[in-house]
């Protein structure tokens, strides 16, 4: 197919580090931010704001679809960037195991104790999407 209208994502699978999850702190107090700024202006106009919606095709526990391409081996089962705009604010990562089913965890420490680097957290979440 011509690439022009078949468009590749391949390069959009990232994994999801300390400056990722620090990207998305900041997006998020971005965000804060101008809500506040906002907030007060649609008091005064009555505006409503454009909400955005997850993707259907990246829901949690679907198989990821053919148009992201194929997932590079060493990336299988380890965290990735969320590459669905709605959880660009959200402190999200996204899991794929071999049959590319998708799996999404928060970055918020579990337990209070294990954050999302881990090396035990890294273990149950491997464990748990294991095909």
């Amino acid at each position: 197919m011509d690439p022009l209208f078949w468009p590749s994502v391949t390069n959009s699978f990232r994994r999801f580090t300390p400056e990722s999850l620090a990207a998305i702190e900041e997006r998020i107090a971005n965000k804060k931010k101008e809500q506040v700024k906002v907030k007060g202006k649609n008091k005064e106009q009555g505006v409503e704001e454009d909400k955005l919606t997850p993707q259907l095709d990246l829901k949690i526990c679907k198989k990821l679809p053919s148009l992201y391409g194929d997932i590079p081996a060493e990336l299988i089962g380890e965290p990735l960037e969320d590459f669905d705009p709605y959880y660009s604010d959200h402190k999200t990562f996204m899991v794929i195991n071999k049959r590319r089913t998708i799996f999404r965890f928060t970055a918020t420490p579990a337990l209070f104790i294990f954050g999302p680097f881990n090396p035990v957290r890294k273990t149950a979440i491997k464990i748990l999407v294991h095909s």
